[in-house]
């Protein structure tokens, strides 16, 4: 790297090449050791854990966007003297990564059975290891600035310990348990599914109406289901108690047809009398409330399908049939038994698995559970705690997670998978008898451990304690960085994984697991639609960056929406940022050009500066300001839009071009106080875009006049009171105003800047008048005026294109060219503008909530800028009543 504080001037390349800014840049980051927490213990800590991948495969533009806001945030903190931490990680993901490894094994005609156990759990460590290392490739080209040293694994032996260590705690209190339920199945990954990994969609189905004999021969029953296939497990029907219908017919029996079973006729309030008949088909091993209605009767449960949804010994002759294939079959038979009265067609919401795809079947399976009722009220009750309270940005994600906390059910916490965390219980070969524990027992022969594995979800929810340590409470990461501080995640996954991570923490920890959340929204197509493979709309961010750079990609997820909002990607979009990277590194060479060797001790701002000095520096320390408040409430996309405008509206287009004024001048002083500025400027730009565009930022730091090594550790900016000068600002803003005016007429005259022209103007302020005298310099240089008369005596001439302005009349005198009809047309448009801001600073003055929360200089600011356009419509309404009189 540079020598500290000096200018490698010449060293940029002409044009801003992202391959060759970003190449070696990362592993120079990582040996220097800048991503390491500082270690100095009277800093703040600030910490953050990775969401932690799946090892199922290459990481997406949503994986992209997450890292990237919170490499911005570490990034941010750190400048800011913060001791930082961000420590990174992968999840082991059971139920995707097996799916993945049997497909591949498939391709070689096997099966995880023909491996066995141990050598399938074997191939999949070799499956994570190739996949771990391509997702580390893909954090280096993002440039995400994590601690490697602290990297974790879900199956790592530590957070394995904490794994056991949290399932036997909450078995011994009572809180996890094993028993009979329904819960939701997935036929072809053969394993349990939690409810929130079942995705509900719209299918098209039908409502088939049956009828059931009653024994005594004294009629029939009709009952309407969407699953006629599941009456071969029926072991009752029901009728609402009160439903005068069918009072005569509870307690007498209904053969069961196909089957000739007899089956009680029960009364419960589950059924509701307006669907269909009001007479419901009860199967308790096959539906989640009929498992509830045949607990309240004391029902048989009849399980009639195989693990894989065909249909099983107690389905009789459909024995062997698919799920699909015994519907058809039952249906035919039913219609030929003349016990079919008819079929209505209808869309209905039928719940599929997240991982597979496949319709999940309600089963009968005995299972592990967590007891939610007391978990869920704590994590409830503690959002009312403002010492230990999650925040949530944006806040209406607050309600969310609360509702869905309020309406929770049991969690089903075991898989019938191989790759995972094993249960740590143990049933007795000859007894029976269970054990659970950490350790196995000590006559392990005569034990056998519990087959399944734990929901990869139950891990992750220790995620933020357990890879600081956790049990061990005296462990310096958990003392130091526990809890974090901030989460970033999509909103999408507030149930699977933010819910849970809470309340687990609370219960383990007392503590809540960080202190905020930021949810991001999906990164969507184009065209609004949700990416995918299917759809061949995907995009990697590998390729972008390839075509882009990462910077690109960065500043585009960055600021591409606010908080809890979706990003549309956007092919244009992706070439303005690198276009805006461009501006700011063809900016810089121009800056470096002119430095003449200019090291950090040559800045100096003491002594007399021109108008557009004061203004620029103003500028800065304001948006330093704002961007600083901005990052601290996550408002990314705002803190991108002013700086952006800042960098290529103040600093490029006008500073740069004002100061070029200067720097050809032999007023030496002048020269060295602009040369300060646009180090000083440059500087500090180049900082406060660091956190969201590592790369070019370094790449450019280390040939301009600084201080730190690396700007990886170069302090954030702060405010500097003494450099904001309102006057200064409101003064140039009208110089600029002036300038863009005759600009505007010129292109609007098809006048070109090369040919000169008379301008006039006429200030109706002294201040303003004084201002423009002075910086006739900027004017001549920038509206090309064959003649310039600045003064009150002015007079408008008939024939002169008009613009008004904050304190002052612009006139271009184009005899010949001017159509003075269309100049009026042209006036009467601009009042109309000035009609509309008037009105927007009208409401919003009129708005008790604004004028009382606003800060004061905000409110008085308001007003001003409706004195300001009270005045132009005024001079507006003026001229135009002299052209209709010429």
């Amino acid at each position: 790297m540079a020598e500290i504080g000096a200018s490698k001037k010449g060293q940029m390349s002409t044009k801003y090449q992202p391959s060759e800014v970003e190449k070696g840049r990362y592993q120079e980051w990582i040996q220097s050791g800048v991503f390491k927490p500082s270690g100095d213990l009277k800093a703040k800590p600030y910490s953050i854990v990775i969401p932690p991948p799946n090892v199922t495969g290459k990481l997406h533009l949503g994986h992209a966007w997450d890292v990237t806001l919170q490499d911005m945030l570490i990034r941010f903190k750190r400048m800011q003297g913060y001791d930082t931490l961000w420590l990174p990680g992968m999840d082991h993901a059971g139920i995707a990564t097996q799916a993945k490894v049997e497909a591949k094994l498939a391709e070689s005609g096997l099966s995880r059975y023909d491996l066995g156990r141990e050598k399938f759990i074997e191939k999949t460590w070799e499956w994570k290891e190739d996949y771990a290392s391509t997702i580390r490739k893909q954090w280096a080209k993002m440039g995400i600035s994590v601690d490697y040293d602290r990297e974790r694994f879900t199956l790592d032996e530590g957070l394995s310990d904490a794994v056991k260590k949290v399932f036997v705690d909450l078995y011994n209190k009572g809180i996890i348990y094993r028993g009979e339920y329904i819960i939701n199945w997935d036929p072809k990954a053969q394993t349990a599914l939690s409810d929130i990994e079942v995705i509900h969609q719209d299918d098209d189905g039908a409502l088939y109406y049956m009828t059931y004999p009653l024994t005594d021969g004294s009629g029939v029953v009709e009952i309407a289901t969407t699953r006629p296939e599941t009456m071969l497990g029926d072991t009752a029907v029901a009728v609402h108690p009160d439903d005068p219908r069918y009072q005569d017919i509870i307690g007498k029996t209904v053969t069961l047809p196909l089957l000739n079973k007899e089956i009680p006729v029960i009364a419960d309030t589950y059924v509701d009398r307006d669907f269909g008949t009001g007479v419901v088909k009860i199967t308790p091993a096959h539906d989640p409330n009929d498992f509830l209605v045949g607990n309240r009767h004391d029902l048989p449960r009849v399980t009639v399908m195989n693990p894989d949804a065909t249909m099983n010994e107690n389905a009789g002759k459909y024995a062997g049939l698919t799920r699909e294939e015994a519907r058809k079959a039952i249906v035919s038979e039913l219609k030929a038994l003349g016990r079919l009265d008819k079929v209505e067609h209808m869309v209905h919401s039928v719940g599929h698995s997240e991982r597979t795809g496949v319709v999940v079947e309600p089963m009968l399976s005995t299972q592990w559970f967590v007891k939610m009722d007391g978990l869920a009220k704590r994590a409830i009750d503690n959002q009312s705690d403002p010492n230990n309270r999650v925040d949530f940005f944006p806040k209406r994600f607050e309600q969310t997670y609360l509702t869905w906390m309020e309406n929770v059910h049991d969690w089903v916490i075991s898989r019938q998978l191989w790759w995972g965390h094993r249960i740590p219980a143990w049933y007795h070969k000859k007894t029976g008898e269970m054990y659970v524990g950490i350790d196995a027992p000590k006559d392990s022969d005569n034990w056998e451990q519990d087959p399944d594995v734990l929901d990869t979800w139950f891990s992750s929810a220790l995620w933020p304690f357990s890879t600081m340590g956790w049990p061990d409470a005296d462990n310096p990461d958990f003392k130091r960085y526990f809890p974090t501080d901030t989460l970033v995640t999509g909103y999408d996954i507030i149930f699977f994984w933010v819910s849970r991570m809470i309340f687990q923490s609370l219960e383990f920890t007392g503590k809540r697991p960080f202190k905020n959340v930021l949810l991001h929204g999906l990164i969507r197509a184009a065209d609004g639609r949700k990416m995918s493979k299917s759809l061949g709309n995907g995009v990697d961010p590998m390729d972008v960056i390839d075509s882009y750079g990462a910077d690109t990609l960065r500043w585009f997820l960055a600021t591409g929406s606010a908080p809890g909002q979706d990003v549309r990607y956007s092919e244009e979009t992706m070439k303005s940022s690198w276009n805006f990277i461009n501006k700011i590194w063809n900016a810089s060479r121009f800056v470096l050009l002119n430095l003449e060797g200019f090291t950090v001790q040559d800045i100096d701002l003491n002594g007399p500066k021109t108008l557009a000095d004061k203004w620029i520096l103003s500028r800065l320390n304001e948006v330093i300001q704002k961007t600083t408040e901005l990052f601290d409430k996550f408002e990314f996309g705002e803190a991108g839009r002013q700086l952006y405008h800042f960098i290529w509206d103040d600093y490029c287009d006008w500073y740069i071009e004002m100061a070029k004024e200067t720097l050809t001048s032999d007023d030496q002083e002048a020269v060295h106080m602009t040369k300060s500025i646009l180090a000083h400027t440059l500087n500090n730009i180049l900082r406060l875009l660091h956190p969201i565009m590592p790369f070019v930022t370094e790449e450019i730091w280390q040939s301009t006049p600084h201080k730190s090594e690396s700007i990886v550790v170069a302090p954030y900016p702060t405010v500097d009171d003494s450099l904001i000068d309102p006057t200064a600002v409101k003064e140039l803003d009208i110089l600029v105003a002036a300038i863009k005016a005759v600009r505007n007429i010129r292109q609007e005259m098809d006048t070109p800047l090369s040919k000169p022209v008379t301008i006039l103007i006429k200030p109706t302020q002294d201040a303003v008048k004084e201002m423009l005298i002075d910086n006739t310099a900027y004017l001549e240089r920038f509206c090309h005026p064959e003649y310039l008369t600045i003064s009150e005596q002015v007079t408008a001439p008939a024939q002169a294109m008009t613009a008004v302005i904050d304190g002052a009349e612009i006139y271009l005198p184009l005899a010949g060219l001017i159509d003075v009809d269309e100049e009026i047309k042209r006036l009467e448009g601009e009042l109309v503008k000035l009609d509309k801001e008037i009105e927007r600073i009208d409401k919003k003055l009129a708005n008790e909530s604004f004028v009382s929360k606003a800060p004061e200089k905000i409110v008085t600011k308001e007003k001003e800028k409706r004195i300001g356009y009270v005045k132009q419509h005024r001079s507006v309404s003026d001229r135009i009543e002299t052209l209709q009189q010429n």
